[in-house]
């Protein structure tokens, strides 16, 4: 069908608070929809200007990545950095809400990761969990003040803390 000028229609819709979408509607005759969508959310004031976060979220990243939703929970990079955008006092500022948030943003993980660790782009991380290799150097006259466990899951196909739906955590019951 061929579309006339005067049969586009833009529209603005408000989602994510303040960040605009704006999407074009082509409406033929038949009043078939065919959505061209052109999209961006507004680059965030990262609140946490001293953050990895603020050094690795850039704006031509944010304009690429900030309308990606992740398969697993739909995480978005919007609330993987809501910390460094609300808070003005994060180091790093960043969680990943799935497994397919590494993936999906890498081009921000990556680098954020590596400076925090102090490793290169070609660190292989390695597993071994042989209690005889273990070295340690506490000083065995230091009396131990304070331990902590932290004990967490990761479930294929399950969001993690920050991105885990209400269905997904009461099926991982």
């Amino acid at each position: 069908a061929v579309v006339s000028t005067q049969s586009k229609q833009w529209y603005q819709r408000r989602v994510h608070g303040d960040s605009a979408i704006s999407v074009q509607l082509i409406c033929t005759s038949f009043c078939l929809l065919d959505p061209i969508i052109e999209m961006s959310v507004p680059f965030p004031e990262i609140k946490s200007n001293h953050s990895l976060v603020a050094k690795y979220v850039t704006e031509p990243l944010w304009k690429k990545l900030s309308m990606v939703k992740t398969k697993t929970s739909g995480f978005t990079l919007s609330k993987a950095i809501a910390c460094a955008v609300e808070f003005d006092n994060q180091h790093c500022g960043i969680y990943a809400g799935d497994w397919d948030t590494y993936k999906d943003f890498a081009a921000v993980f990556d680098p954020l990761i590596q400076e925090y660790h102090g490793i290169s782009a070609d660190s292989v991380h390695t597993s071994d969990m042989d209690v005889a290799k273990i070295q340690g150097n506490i000083d065995p006259k230091a009396p131990v003040h304070s331990t902590r466990i932290r004990v967490g899951r990761s479930i294929d196909g399950f969001g993690l803390s920050p991105g885990i739906t209400k269905e997904q955590r009461l099926g991982s019951r």
